[in-house]
């Protein structure tokens, strides 16, 4: 599904907290061409919303609602008014949660006698049904197919929007790109624009340092994200090319595509607001990014195989006189978590006081959920919320645009909750390595209370951003998750009156550098 065989081996997280501008250069933005499409385009953006609470004062959560799932890969609400989420399995089987009644146990579409599952990446990796779907019917898939893993496209057109289940038979393929030499970096999301138009984003094939040299290559599908108008057919093709998207005409290149310079764009999703593009691409063995490109943004070069991410990948991959979108978030790969799990933008009504406009996404390895929100001046503000749960493999919007989770192994759906903190606490921490040697050190921290309250029971947490690993505490209970530790007053020392402060430390394991934590909170507050 997403990336290479390490996907198995649990992470760990750090926590980010960075900003970075977005820089936008490359082909000019196309003109919208709505007219060309059978589909009717998306409802005018609705009014962007800030949210009031900083990110550093904001906190996610996840509750699980159904289990039983089959390794799922895909989260789908359809605009029918059901209520109910569409979520593709890796075998190749639509399932179907509502709120009410849970996890349909009938499939409402199984394909896996054509879905190729070989390695561990292939499978049934995307869903979404047509604008309008009471009365268009149609849901769109994609798979890699058997034999040999090709990269598909499909269509099932429906008598009626609750039917159940669909035929198999119905399918209608309209587009497939061959992905024999390997079995991962497949893509997979299908999402329809505000234009209209169907995207589906596909993988560089495969292997390793894009060995097939698809990212910067025009004239291959791979390694591009792709806008097609579905809703008509132009012979011999079962679709056509909207007149606007950017290679059209152009010699060597495919006219399909929209995006190029991407490795596993394994999920992207629309800003319903505002219609701008967030793309989340897994990296090879650096750099996980995210990437915002504003609606209508044609030709973008996203830079793979020449850059991985921010980094020069392959200096010989990089084309005389290209330019790049840079990336507004990125994290280590094998450090912070393993692949980027692409997520949305937070529109939904329930949480709109303190999230609206908040990017969620997180990473299979560690769980972290990952926030980015765009500010002022082409800056965006990034921070590590926390983890989510294991193994997660997509987010997915109901129609009311509250965030779902699906996690691999597991096979459970989760529901995104986010919270706001306290405001920070009048405190202080200071933190002193006291000895260090080639694998592990002992340190203690300090923690003070500025205010005017007596704290009654203390909760002192913080992230560290190498490999370090705490064990035993003094004069303080602890653990560690991820990156994470949370340190906890003992019996004989919860109490800290106004200008006092109380003392505890560890012992750790860790090679490398050594940096102290940037941040600590008290009892769940940033420490100020």
């Amino acid at each position: 599904m997403l990336r290479r065989q390490s996907l198995g081996r649990i992470c760990a997280a750090g926590t980010i907290a960075v900003l970075m501008p977005l820089t936008l250069t490359g082909a000019p933005a196309a003109a919208r061409d709505d007219s060309r499409t059978g589909t009717s385009p998306a409802a005018a953006p609705a009014r962007i919303q800030a949210a009031a609470v900083p990110l550093d004062q904001l906190t996610v959560s996840t509750t699980q609602v159904a289990s039983g799932l089959q390794r799922p890969t895909a989260i789908f609400a359809p605009d029918d008014g059901s209520g109910r989420l569409l979520i593709t399995e890796k075998p190749g089987t639509v399932r179907v949660y509502h709120p009410s009644t849970g996890l349909d146990p009938a499939p409402l579409l199984d394909i896996t006698d054509r879905v190729s599952v070989s390695g561990n990446e292939r499978g049934l990796l995307g869903i979404v049904t047509s604008p309008g779907f009471a009365t268009s019917r149609a849901l769109y898939v994609a798979y890699t197919s058997l034999p040999d893993g090709a990269l598909t496209l499909s269509r099932f057109t429906l008598d009626t929007p609750g039917q159940h289940p669909v035929p198999a038979a119905r399918e209608q393929i309209l587009l497939t790109q061959p992905h024999i030499e390997f079995g991962n970096h497949n893509g997979g999301q299908l999402a329809f624009g505000p234009d209209g138009y169907l995207y589906w984003s596909l993988g560089d094939g495969g292997g390793a340092d894009d060995v097939l040299n698809s990212g910067q290559n025009l004239n291959t599908l791979l390694g591009k994200i792709l806008r097609l108008d579905v809703g008509r057919a132009c012979a011999p093709l079962a679709y056509c090319v909207p007149a606007g998207n950017p290679f059209v005409g152009v010699a060597n290149a495919r006219p399909e595509i929209w995006a190029y310079g991407l490795r596993n764009p394994w999920r992207f999703s629309f800003d319903p607001a505002d219609g701008s593009l967030w793309i989340a691409d897994v990296g090879q063995g650096a750099l996980e990014e995210v990437n915002h490109l504003p609606a209508g943004r044609a030709g973008a070069n996203l830079g793979w195989s020449c850059r991985e991410g921010t980094q020069v990948f392959n200096q010989a991959r990089c084309p005389a006189g290209a330019t790049f979108v840079e990336p507004v978030f990125t994290y280590r790969t094998s450090v912070d978590g393993c692949a980027i799990i692409g997520g949305h933008v937070y529109r939904g009504r329930q949480y709109a006081d303190i999230a609206a406009g908040t990017y969620l996404a997180t990473d299979y390895c560690s769980g972290t959920g990952f926030a980015i929100r765009p500010g002022s001046g082409g800056a965006y503000a990034t921070r590590a919320l926390g983890e989510l749960t294991i193994q997660p493999t997509t987010l997915g919007l109901d129609a009311a645009g509250e965030i779902y989770l699906a996690n691999d192994l597991p096979g459970q759906l989760h529901r995104v909750s986010f919270a706001a903190l306290p405001p920070p606490l009048a405190c202080a921490v200071t933190y002193r390595v006291d000895s260090q040697w080639g694998t592990g050190f002992t340190a203690t921290l300090t923690l003070t209370n500025t205010g005017t309250q007596p704290v009654n029971g203390w909760t002192v947490s913080w992230a560290f951003a190498g490999n370090q690993r705490t064990g035993t505490f003094w004069n303080a209970s602890g653990s560690q998750q991820g990156s994470t530790v949370t340190a906890r007053n003992a019996n004989w020392n919860g109490t800290v009156a106004p200008g006092a402060s109380v003392t505890f430390g560890f012992l750790a394991s860790g090679s490398g550098p050594n940096p102290p934590p940037t941040a600590f909170t008290l009892n769940g507050s940033p420490c100020a």
